[in-house]
């Protein structure tokens, strides 16, 4: 963790607001996932933000998921490193970020670095693990491993194919977005210019 001192003001009711979005029943999810996906001995940390972000801090366990996410010998990140050297282990969670990315996991949905080593927003993590788990279930490669159910699939391409006449037709009709032309009429209109008829 960063030696910062506490936030006051905006600053605070900024953090505060990021930290609503961390949800718990989310967290526990993804760890039974991970440790599932990794398939190894793997310690279950205690509830909470706080033990979530050090239990992924140095980055192995998120190299491990990646690696574990791609068939053997074509993993993408070859040496993992159990060092305690904090730019050693902020190197992996980079690392981690591009593979997954590599994956097909948008760049809107990675966390940034820093993200989850000074926990600044251990939510947009979640959303990344999230997006991963979708993808990794929506693939169907064979390497994904635990319940399918904890993820939703992504939805796939559904093209349609339209005639030139159903596209002519299509032509002719009014858009509800542009409003409509039923009922309308300048019954009752004056002419311009002419005084307000008062009766």
């Amino acid at each position: 963790m960063a030696n910062r001192g506490p936030s006051y003001g905006l600053s605070r009711e900024v953090q505060e607001k990021i930290e609503q979005k961390y949800d718990a029943e989310l967290e526990s999810r993804l760890v039974n996932w991970i440790i599932v996906q990794c398939g190894e001995q793997i310690e279950h940390p205690p509830p909470g933000r706080q033990h979530f972000q050090t239990w992924l801090m140095d980055g192995t366990l998120l190299c491990k998921l990646i690696n574990s996410l791609h068939p053997k010998g074509n993993e993408p990140i070859a040496k993992i490193s159990e060092s305690k050297m904090a730019f050693k282990q902020m190197e992996q969670i980079s690392q981690f970020l591009k593979a997954a990315e590599i994956y097909g996991v948008r760049t809107t949905d990675i966390f940034q670095t820093v993200d989850l080593w000074e926990g600044k927003d251990m939510a947009a993590v979640q959303r990344t693990l999230m997006a991963l788990g979708s993808l990794a279930v929506t693939k169907d490669d064979g390497c994904y491993k635990g319940d399918p159910s904890w993820f939703h699939r992504k939805a796939q391409q559904n093209r349609r194919g339209f005639s030139e006449e159903q596209l002519r037709q299509g032509q002719n009709v009014i858009g509800l977005q542009m409003g409509s032309n039923k009922g309308a009429s300048q019954s009752g209109m004056t002419g311009y210019g002419m005084p307000r008829q008062i009766i």
